[in-house]
């Protein structure tokens, strides 16, 4: 029974019978709900990007490849854990920036703060209906850092990676500028074939630098980024074809280009401009080959004077090497169209300088050694001895430098033992010539003169002079067994020797002209030089080598040249008895030759011999493969060059001395036969080893206490290349002594190994 109200006022409010909108419920928790999402996706972004990576520019600007370019300036090869060349933005054409924006983020110079919310959705509905994992929606910006921080795997493309990826776009469109985003963007991407970066890309394909490129070749190289293996144009010439117009057709969308040139773009074949590059890398191989040894010092040079590790400071390298010497160098010691080799084994290496700078401009480290990168260099090795290539450096330059000696300084070449020792010391030829002149023991490579010469002028001087030519001996070696052989190597032997081509100076070999930074900044690396000797030294050590040649006792007659002005000294060691009673097969046989010679324009210096040389030596004609190396690069590299002779400073005086005359006997004009032509010091007591008695000044055979300068006919020679001697690092107490004996250091004891040396020649 329903209940009635039976009290006054009014009757209690029935309940309204009006319904609540259904749309305005539903849009009412629709709004909650997205704000709850967009609460809880924020602390979410938040959790994950805390632990993004730390934003750095070093990350996003790829350190490029290392060029390396000739003294030509032709490049040769690079350096670089990725081959990628670097290209600042105004290297960039505007026809690439526009086919990459166009192609890439259209919105990029937007202000879409380095995510695209209107693309980030697009691909999200793509991502619901596929199903497939997140895609898409990345801006340019996303994308480089993608490249520079994070995993291109597909697996990698997480939730909490996305997140990272969008926060660190947002603080690099806060920190950069659009124009070094593009940047950083052309040069990080892969390109396929090892290449990164368009710059690189441009080149490998096109063989072009960026701006040179059509606009055919600009929309392949800009599409490509997205699948460099994909749109390969050699294996995927239709893809790579259909990418490319793609390209295109948004540049022509974005009005970038016109009609006209679109269509003419996309009627060029894909391959119109590409490379071969089955032919480029056989060639690249090649001269990866011929450079190695060069390449080994360009590399340690860079970091010495740069502190810059050269495969990843994305540095323009400018060296000294003569890319066609070089060339013929590696062909004269690899093939057998110059010189007849008895084995793969025999080794040998090369320095060829310029005597003016000090320029390495071609080095061979090794021979036959396949396609091994950076081998072992044995042109700068200094574990084997010089032999006779020694006796201008540390006995005769010396003796003319502080004793002021002259050509024809007598030399008593007999019987003789190693001051100080019971150590006899041969001759190459096991004989001996008696009394003879510097001229003639040096230019027939006499040991014993050689030995007696440094022991006049001391070990002492002998080794400071050696120092002022670049060479430092192991302090084992600062013994007068030195005289006739030392620690050296050919890029040492080239420099100090150069010091004679010069007229006096040394410097420091030097493989690097020039060394441009990423940033545009060029640093040049002449080396200045350093006076080393006299002019008069030069010119006189000079004269007598010049006889090594033309002297019918000379030893370097097979590196004759003909017709060329040159100078040179030969250089070898035989076996000591210990030596042959291990292994009697190396009888007769050199255990190193070495051929050292100059002209006013290069130096060469050769070494040969076997890595074992306990196994193996240099026999019978062998011997001479040095000189036969040298005489075919001089040959080919002097015929571009001046050849001229040298020119007598007015600190040298000449006499003709007749032969035999003790002392001295000059005559006003050569007589053959009976006369020999020979050097003194100006203004000092002409002294020989066998008495301080003085040269003639005139025919009538009165003696002159110094020889000096004149008009007589036999000092006709006069010099515009005389300098002063003011200049000279030599000590100039020493350099005025009198005296061959008097003052000099007394010479230490013989090394115990001597008789590893004692037959050099």
């Amino acid at each position: 029974m329903a209940a009635r109200h039976t009290g006054g006022g009014k009757p209690p409010r029935q309940p309204s019978k009006r319904k609540r909108n259904p749309f305005l419920r539903f849009l009412k928790w629709f709004l909650t709900l997205i704000v709850v999402g967009i609460i809880a996706g924020l602390g979410l972004f938040a959790w994950y990007a805390k632990d993004a990576p730390q934003l750095s520019q070093a990350k996003l600007r790829s350190d490029g490849s290392s060029i390396i370019y000739d003294g030509s300036g032709n490049e040769i090869t690079s350096l670089g854990l990725e081959t990628r060349s670097y290209v600042n933005s105004d290297q960039i054409s505007q026809q690439l920036a526009d086919a990459v924006v166009s192609i890439e983020d259209r919105r990029f110079y937007q202000e879409h703060f380095g995510i695209d919310p209107m693309r980030i959705a697009s691909a999200a509905v793509n991502d619901v209906l596929r199903r497939g994992g997140l895609q898409g929606g990345s801006t340019l910006t996303q994308q480089l850092v993608k490249l520079s921080f994070f995993s291109t795997r597909a697996s990698d493309q997480t939730l909490k990676r996305k997140a990272q990826e969008a926060w660190l776009a947002l603080k690099v469109e806060q920190r950069f500028s659009k124009q070094q985003i593009l940047e950083y963007y052309v040069n990080k991407v892969y390109m396929n074939y090892g290449q990164y970066g368009m710059g690189t890309a441009a080149h490998y394909y096109f063989g072009k630098d960026l701006r040179h490129l059509s606009l055919a070749q600009t929309a392949f190289i800009a599409g490509l980024a997205q699948s460099p293996v994909g749109y390969d144009p050699y294996k995927a010439p239709q893809k790579a074809t259909d990418r490319r117009n793609l390209v295109i057709d948004a540049m022509l969308r974005d009005k970038k280009i016109s009609a006209a040139a679109a269509a003419q773009a996309k009627a060029t074949p894909i391959s119109s401009g590409l490379i071969n590059h089955s032919s480029k890398e056989k060639a690249d191989s090649e001269n990866s080959r011929v450079v190695d040894s060069y390449l080994t010092q360009v590399i340690k040079d860079v970091k010495a004077k740069t502190g810059l590790n050269p495969y990843t400071a994305g540095l323009k390298i400018y060296t000294n090497l003569d890319m066609k010497a070089q060339k013929r160098l590696y062909d004269i010691v690899n093939g057998s169209n110059y010189v007849s080799f008895p084995d793969n084994k025999l080794q040998t290496a090369v320095t060829m300088t310029n005597p003016k700078n000090g320029r390495v401009v071609a080095q061979i480290g090794g021979r036959k050694t396949g396609d091994v990168k950076l081998a072992y260099n044995r042109a700068v090795a200094t574990s084997r001895s010089n032999g006779s290539n020694m006796k201008p450096l540390l006995d005769y330059g010396p003796a003319i430098e502080y004793l002021n000696q002259s050509t024809y300084t007598q030399i008593d070449d007999s019987p003789y033992q190693y001051p100080g020792t019971n150590t006899s010391v041969y001759d190459w030829d096991r004989q001996y010539k008696g009394v003879i002149s510097m001229r003639q023991a040096l230019a027939g490579s006499r040991n014993i003169p050689a030995i007696k010469t440094l022991d006049t002028v001391g070990i002492n001087k002998g080794l400071n002079f050696l120092k002022g030519l670049g060479i430092t001996l192991p302090a084992n070696q600062h013994v007068i067994s030195s005289a006739i052989g030392g620690s050296v190597s050919t890029e040492e032997s080239a420099s100090a020797y150069g010091a004679f081509a010069n007229g006096g100076t040394y410097y420091k070999p030097n493989y690097i002209r020039k060394i441009t930074t990423q940033d545009g900044v060029t640093t040049s690396y002449d080396s200045a030089g350093s006076r080393a000797m006299k002019s008069s030294t030069a010119y006189m050590i000079t004269d007598m080598l010049k006889d090594v040649f033309t002297s019918s006792e000379g030893t370097g007659h097979q590196a004759a040249v003909s017709g060329l002005y040159e100078a040179g000294k030969s250089g070898s060691v035989n076996y000591s008895d210990e030596d042959l009673a291990a292994n009697p097969a190396l009888s007769g046989a050199e255990k190193d030759s070495w051929f050292t010679g100059y002209t006013k324009q290069r130096v060469i210096s050769v070494w040969t011999g076997y890595d074992k040389a306990q196994q193996n030596g240099l026999s019978g004609s062998n011997q001479f493969i040095s000189q036969q190396i040298y005489k075919a690069l001089m040959s080919y590299v002097s015929a571009d060059l001046n050849n001229t002779n040298w020119k007598k400073p007015s600190s040298v005086i000449a006499r003709n001395i007749v032969i035999g005359s003790n002392p001295p006997q000059s005559l006003p004009e050569a007589v053959s036969g009976k006369t020999t032509r020979e050097l003194f010091v100006a203004g000092t007591t002409a002294n020989v080893t066998m008495g301080s008695f003085t040269a003639s000044s005139s025919a009538s055979g009165t003696t002159a206490n110094t020889v000096s300068a004149d008009t007589s006919s036999s000092d006709a020679e006069t010099s515009s290349e005389s300098s002063s001697e003011s200049g000279s690092t030599s000590s100039s107490s020493a350099s005025s002594e009198s005296s061959a004996s008097s003052n000099a250091t007394p010479s230490e004891p013989a090394a115990s190994s001597s008789s590893q040396q004692q037959e050099s020649r």
